[in-house]
């Protein structure tokens, strides 16, 4: 982050990050091309949990001319408030809003309402031109500015503007290109007319650079890295050549496209140096015909059995609960289908309505009631109910505490004894929030203890054998097991194991039978 100093700074971009950890790419490579403005910009970043007060005097620190915000689903609100607020105190500032929450339907946004100018798509070259019109020309460009595509041939890149504290701890975000040419609904890359590439030679003496820095985690942002192969080949043998323990590189792939050639590269790299993010989000076929999503599926099957068992690379599938005509019992033959192809950590989404979005012409015939408010999540659908999707919400987040982010390995199993995981995991978040009222905001502690007192009162599990799954877990970690669930205790797991098990055996009856939430 960039400090103020005792004169003006012309230029001010800011954004709200979701954590700490993240570090905007966007405004690093705006800054970068702002040309005779360059250096006379500041880059702020927050994130969420900031209050607004507090960022908007931060902001005003800087007696800024013109400050440009970079606006996503997970920071449109409490930037509305900033913004409202830098309004009151700085009628005269000039507010810029970009970034892909802005880019569409902008006539209905409180937050465009606020602003000057709004920069829809990218914005390198119009912003340069917006900055240039009012500090040295004293105009004021459109409201409504469309950025059109930089050539990224000649774009200056970014990456010099990580400085250490970034490389030291946080994520470095690096794209190879842009675009996409998959038309899925949901997304907004679906609108692109096109894949860019960034020059390769450049790119790679940036990379270098940055490695030569110390940066040790790169995040690609690229919807398809493995689409150009040569240029995916290259990519990574630069960075194979270069590898140092405890460096990691995370792409997003396409999971059927993934021949020999960059087979034989993936095989090479060591454990844990990959993680592939992998965009199944349906295995339904008339639902992935229905949203334009085309995937041989027979591919992906080969493709992830050879990253399961030939390669060190960890896989995070990911599928969307609520697409048109998805039903209960059709995602959760999706989950349990790509469980068994070995993929490390699923990721089940909820599907967003994201502005701009074609998913929007499914709204009417399919019956899809999205929450009009960020983050605009499927509510209901004609073939999911409010109350199953509030179920299936409530799954998505314990799967991610007990599966994908892998905290009890070997206690979690115990749920699904026959390898399909799905209507466990439901039935078991369903008696969690039955017994805490929720399922967010719980400790592993109690997690942990949670699931030890499911284990013996609903599925019928012997204590021992649960407290010697929960103390090979806690083992990994380093962590001490609470003496109630250790193997030899008499002790009650939990105040969930309380409650009555019978109505809890009975709802993971009928999910099982009939696979419809009740």
């Amino acid at each position: 982050m960039d400090e103020p100093t005792k004169s003006p700074t012309p230029v001010v971009l800011a954004t709200l990050n979701a954590r700490y950890h993240h570090a905007s790419l966007a405004l690093r490579t705006l800054k970068a091309n702002l040309g005779p403005w360059r250096d006379q910009t500041a880059i702020i970043e927050f994130t969420n949990s900031e209050s607004a007060a507090d960022i908007v005097e931060k902001i005003d620190s800087y007696n800024a001319r013109i400050i440009g915000f970079s606006v996503y689903i997970w920071n449109v609100e409490p930037l509305t408030h900033v913004v409202a607020l830098l309004k009151r105190l700085r009628p005269d500032v000039v507010i810029v809003l970009g970034g892909p929450e802005v880019s569409h339907e902008t006539n209905d946004q409180a937050i465009v309402a606020l602003a000057d100018h709004v920069i829809q798509g990218e914005g390198e070259d119009a912003l340069r031109s917006l900055v240039t019109a009012y500090l040295e020309m004293g105009q004021s460009p459109a409201r409504i500015i469309h950025g059109g595509q930089p050539d990224l041939e000649t774009i200056a890149l970014p990456y010099e503007l990580y400085d250490a504290e970034d490389i030291a701890h946080r994520t470095i975000y690096v794209e190879a290109s842009r675009g996409c040419p998959y038309k899925c609904e949901f997304c907004l890359s679906s609108l692109d007319l096109r894949v860019r590439h960034f020059p390769l030679d450049r790119l790679l003496a940036a990379f270098e650079d940055l490695i030569a820095r110390g940066a040790r985690h790169f995040k690609f942002i690229d919807r398809t890295f493995n689409l150009k192969l040569d240029i995916s080949a290259r990519i990574l043998e630069f960075f194979l050549a270069r590898h140092q323990d405890g460096m990691l590189y995370h792409f997003e792939m396409v999971p059927d496209r993934l021949p020999e050639g960059l087979r034989d590269i993936i095989t090479r790299f060591p454990p844990a140096a990959l993680q592939f993010e992998v965009g199944v989000q349906t295995l339904d076929p008339e639902v992935g015909q229905r949203i334009s999503r085309r995937q041989d599926v027979v591919k992906m099957r080969d493709n992830l059995a050879f990253l399961r068992d030939s390669t060190g690379v960890h896989v995070h599938a990911d599928l969307i609960i609520g697409l048109p005509g998805e039903t209960l019992a059709s995602f959760a033959d999706g989950v349990n289908t790509l469980f068994a192809m070995g993929s490390q950590e699923i990721q089940v989404g909820i599907l967003k309505r994201l502005r701009g979005a074609p998913i929007a012409r499914h709204e009417v015939p399919f019956g899809l009631i999205f929450d009009p408010n960020p983050p605009y999540e499927i509510l209901a659908t004609s073939t999911i109910d409010f109350n199953t999707m509030q179920h299936m919400k409530r799954f998505a987040f314990v799967w991610d505490r007990l599966l994908s982010r892998g905290n009890l390995p070997t206690a979690a199993p115990l749920l699904y004894p026959d390898g399909a995981p799905f209507y466990p995991v439901l039935a078991f978040s369903e008696w969690l929030h039955a017994a805490e009222g929720r399922v967010h905001a719980i400790s592993l502690d109690r997690l942990a203890a949670a699931l030890s007192g499911y284990l013996t009162t609903v599925a019928g599990l012997e204590r021992s054998v649960v407290g010697e799954a929960l103390a090979k877990d806690y083992a990994l970690t380093g962590r001490k097991l609470p003496a109630a669930l250790r193997p030899d205790s008499g002790a009650k797991a939990s105040p969930t194991t309380s409650h009555d098990a019978a109505p809890h055996r009975a709802r993971q009856a009928r999910y099982l039978a009939s696979g419809t939430a009740s």
